[in-house]
């Protein structure tokens, strides 16, 4: 034993382990190890006893002790000598137990003794619990014993609140059987003896005493413990001020658990009458802050029973008045939620459980919806320690506004549930919380910050409609937080909060016009767009411009007022030095969105042709000078992506870009003609850019979003601008640039349609070798590689390339793959969307593939005439073959997904498109190629033929279905494409 001891001492954190060498301290684990696996289990059993017995160190008999509990847990220990000896010396030790000893080895020898009685009471040994019962009087350290042991069994068998298998259930069921036959009664007299006794020589013995009945309570027969003798005990001790805290939270455990029995409702009445006449005070506010659980779970329970009787039973009744009386206490538990001792989770559970039984709401529950209130206002106020933080909104701010935008869901929830019950109350309260917070110069950001989340989170609550007219308090409410100006505005968290919340009562403009230039200042002076906050400014715009959507005609008078208040904004924006700066904005919040509003506001036909075209020159001609003069000096001296010159090109062409997003075709080249003139001088200038500097990516980007809106609002007149423009982009492209390219001529293709042939003729031979790299069927893996960056970028080209393709042939524009230029490249195409209408895993992509079949069927097989050589053996060889046959009777083709019956329909069309075009010999061919070679008899090969040759494609596609059902048992669930 002294080898091993010297090891154990070397492999733990003794002071020797602590002058030990790494080396030694690995010998010292490994020796430990081979003596624990390696040795016999009798002799293992001998050497951990003998080690508790004589070794004077803590760190062996923890060895020891654990060592044995591993060996029973395994069942490595199985004789019935073995384990005679390891329970006598174990029941020895447990009831000689001190409680001096260290708190880690009274649990670990608890742990141990739990094991045994799961394995042997009481079928091998029922006297266990008789053994430990410390006798009377308690005394400190037997008792500390029985009540781990007791904790132990609870936390690895008894306790329902862990997940356990049928085996851990069996034999809890038994112990709790057997216990409550033989002993149980007699160690709940233990409990109260110790409290009674030990409360004040030795609190802490007695506190786990009160713990381990806590876990007992819930299996016990209640009346052990909810009695005239242990109640009022309990309650004493959790009211003493002379009582130990974790005594006291022991008393108040095990009453809250008696609280929370489980039983029939009326017996649960009883049992709660039978408590608050323990405790005439336990609806008192002292009672919520001194026993905080007890009423919440006293709560909980009283408002269940009256759930389940209703308010017409006696019993029901009673229920609620026991609920009302502890109310006073649960509010001040409430309000108290920065006291550890408080479960906030189960106060603010109890709380909507509370409102939601609510209908309507008699007086004195309106005056208990108020404290509930101001417990979620309390709750909901950010600490005023981050508010510098949360100010500049740095990490630590980021992180503090998280955790309390996580914090604040239930609250937010509880909120809503008062205003459905009690509006005009939940009014009322917004109202004092924002007239308390406009007289006050010493109002807080805290306090101001959760009043105007608060009436944001009322808008949400109530209809667009009550908004709009401003039923109740709003109309009046409304109008006051349009005039507000707070003490503390110039902080981020309320200066965002308050524009919000203008933002969320909007709809209340539409019916109260007068209230416009109230919504105006708000936006454009220093409480919105002109906030000393970049993060505010840029908020502010975006809601602006969603005030400007939502108003529209209604702004019209005010439009010089708005143009002049947004000036050195405009002009800001795009002299503004981005490079340097280092605030990160949303990029739906960067600033540009005023110069959609503008350009939303310059639009409306409200506005006078004369007006509009002042508007527009004065915003429109700046930002073309602009471009002209950078421009100008980048072609002197470069243009590098990065350089101040590229991104302040960047922002204008942005700008423009959210200028025209306020303008259609119908009112730029047909009302306003004079407005499409405007445009087509700016699109001249902004083709400049791309001619001069096609390579500088980051700006061809923003250009090709630009010239996307020019093609969307002038039509036709952009036809000339495209070659050029077209040309330009195809320089030195990456898969991503080849996304951002087809993008666009897709877009001209869908506008333009036959219009742009000679465009499409051009350009197409470049994008074919272009994209000639991942034409192949073998370009992407299937493996982890497929998951990579690079290979994604090559996927999302391959699905837009699929759709340049779907638009070509449905466009009318298929004869360009026809041309002398293109035609060099019809068979790739051909092969890789037969290859991706049979096998690729995105089954839209595969319908669209087929779609482009049928189209081109259409277009170049008309009666006998065949414009493309081959290309009809090719349809019913290859393509009716393989994806019209062999894809659908391929066991991954999923009949019972909604997408793959809407690819099955297209594959039905196609059939029925090839069979109107080559006639007879299609079906030969299919039959003879196809349905023979699948083994399907002849008399279901007929009824295919007669059901294609007939006029109802509805059966037909029945039909085929039931077809391609029967096939599949034949053996045809894995073909090879071919």
């Amino acid at each position: 034993m002294d080898d091993l001891e010297q090891a154990i001492l070397l492999a733990s954190d003794s002071p020797a382990a602590a002058a030990a060498s790494p080396s030694v301290r690995a010998e010292a684990l490994a020796f430990c190890a081979r003596a624990r696996d390696e040795s016999p289990p009798s002799s293992l059993l001998r050497l951990c006893l003998s080690g508790i017995a004589s070794s004077p160190h803590a760190q062996v008999h923890f060895w020891c002790l654990q060592s044995l509990h591993d060996a029973l847990l395994r069942r490595r220990l199985m004789l019935p000598d073995d384990i005679a000896l390891l329970r006598s010396s174990l029941l020895s030790l447990a009831v000689s137990s001190h409680a001096a000893s260290p708190p880690f080895l009274r649990n670990k020898l608890a742990q141990l003794v739990a094991l045994l009685v799961r394995l042997e009471y009481p079928h091998a040994y029922p006297s266990y619990f008789l053994d430990l019962l410390p006798p009377a009087p308690p005394q400190p350290g037997p008792t500390d014993m029985f009540a781990r042991v007791l904790i132990s069994l609870d936390d690895d068998l008894l306790s329902q609140d862990y997940l356990r298998n049928a085996g851990e259930a069996n034999d809890a069921m038994r112990v709790k059987d057997s216990m409550r036959a033989q002993c149980v009664p007699q160690i709940a007299r233990h409990w109260h003896a110790a409290a009674s006794t030990l409360r004040t020589a030795d609190p802490v013995a007695a506190a786990v005493a009160l713990d381990a009945a806590r876990r007992c309570i819930s299996w016990i027969d209640v009346g052990l413990v909810a009695n005239d003798v242990f109640v009022p005990l309990l309650f004493d001790i959790a009211m003493s001020p002379g009582s130990a805290a974790p005594l006291a939270a022991a008393a108040v455990g095990c009453l809250s658990a008696v609280a929370a029995k489980r039983m029939d409702a009326r017996a649960k009445v009883g049992l709660l009458r039978s408590l608050l006449a323990a405790q005439q005070g336990l609806g008192s506010p002292d009672s919520g802050l001194k026993m905080a659980p007890l009423v919440t779970a006293y709560a909980v329970e009283a408002l269940e029973c009256y759930r389940r009787l209703g308010p017409s039973d006696a019993d029901g009744a009673a229920a609620l008045e026991m609920l009302e009386e502890v109310l006073p206490a649960v509010f001040a538990a409430a309000e108290s939620f920065d006291d550890e001792d408080v479960d906030s989770g189960a106060v603010l559970e109890f709380l909507s459980g509370y409102v939601s039984m609510m209908k309507a709401p008699s007086e004195k529950q309106l005056g208990h919806l108020g404290r509930i209130l101001e417990v979620v206002r309390v709750q909901m106020l950010y600490d005023p320690v981050y508010r510098g933080h949360l100010d500049v909104l740095d990490k630590i701010g980021k992180e503090e506004e998280d955790l309390m935008a996580e914090q604040r869901k239930d609250l937010i929830a509880l909120f809503r549930n008062i205003c459905r019950v009690a509006p005009a109350a939940s009014q009322l309260f917004i109202r004092g919380m924002l007239v308390t917070a406009l007289s006050s110069a010493e109002a807080s950001v805290e306090d101001v910050e959760v009043a105007l989340t608060l009436f944001y989170r009322l808008g949400e609550a109530v209809g667009e409609e009550e908004i709009r007219t401003g039923t109740g308090l709003l109309g009046e409410l409304v109008p006051m937080l349009l005039a507000a100006r707070f003490s503390c505005h110039t902080h981020r968290l309320v200066a965002l909060a308050y524009l919000e919340t203008v933002t969320r009562y909007m709809k209340f403009m539409q019916e109260h016009v007068q209230y416009l230039p109230h919504l105006l200042g708000v936006f454009l002076d220093n409480r919105g767009i002109h906030h000393q906050n970049a993060l505010v400014s840029r908020r502010a715009g975006y809601l602006f411009m969603r005030a400007v959507k939502s108003l529209k005609a209604k702004l019209v008078p005010y439009l010089d007022t708005i143009l002049q208040s947004l000036q050195d904004v405009l002009s800001q924006f795009t002299s503004m030095d981005w490079a340097s700066k280092g605030t990160k904005f949303p990029s739906s919040e960067d600033g540009s969105q005023i110069f959609e509003a503008v350009g939303l506001l310059i639009s409306i036909e409200e506005v006078s042709p004369e007006k509009q075209a002042q508007c527009l020159t004065a915003l429109l001609n700046p930002l073309c000078h602009q471009i002209e003069s950078l421009v100008m000096d980048a072609k002197a001296q470069g243009l590098e992506e990065s350089s101040p010159r590229a991104i302040s090109l960047q922002q204008i062409i942005v700008a423009l870009n959210m200028v025209s997003k306020g303008f259609n075709e119908r009112l730029v080249m047909g009302n306003r003609p004079a407005i499409g003139v405007m445009f087509k001088k700016t699109l001249d200038v902004v083709m400049q850019v791309l001619i001069s500097f096609p390579n500088v990516k980051p700006l061809r980007s923003k250009i090709i979003s630009f010239l996307h809106r020019m093609i969307e609002i002038l039509g036709l007149p952009v036809l000339p601008y495209v070659p050029i423009a077209l040309r330009q982009l195809l320089l030195d492209n990456e898969a991503k640039d080849m996304v951002e390219f087809l993008v666009l001529v897709n877009q001209i293709i869908c506008k333009f349609k036959s219009s742009a042939s000679a465009v499409l003729e051009e350009i197409f031979p470049t994008i074919a070798s272009r994209l000639s790299v991942i034409l192949s069927q073998d370009a992407f893996s299937a493996g982890p590689a497929s998951n990579t960056e690079e290979m994604r970028e090559l996927q999302e080209l391959q699905r837009t390339l699929y759709t340049f393709l779907h638009a070509v042939a449905t466009h009318d524009l298929s004869t360009i793959l026809l041309t002398p230029s293109c035609i060099q490249y019809l068979d790739t195409i051909m092969q890789l969307l037969l290859f991706t209408s049979c096998k690729h895993k995105d089954i839209l992509l595969r319908k669209g593939c087929v779609q482009i079949f049928v189209n081109l069927v259409k277009d170049w097989c008309i009666n006998s005439e065949e414009k493309v050589n081959g290309f009809r053996d090719f349809m019913i060889e290859k393509f009716a073959t393989n994806c019209c046959l062999f894809s659908v009777l391929d066991k991954s083709f999923d009949l019972r997904d909604a997408n793959s019956l809407v690819l099955f329909g297209e594959i039905v069309v196609a059939q029925k498109i090839m069979y109107e075009r080559f006639g007879e010999v299609f079906i030969q061919k299919f039959v003879e190629t196809g349905l023979t070679k699948v083994c399907c008899p002849p008399d279901l090969a007929k009824q295919y033929c007669q059901k294609l040759q007939g006029n109802d494609i509805k059966a037909f596609r029945s039909f085929y279905q039931s077809l391609i059902e029967k096939l599949r048992p034949l053996g045809n669930g894995s073909l090879v494409f071919r």
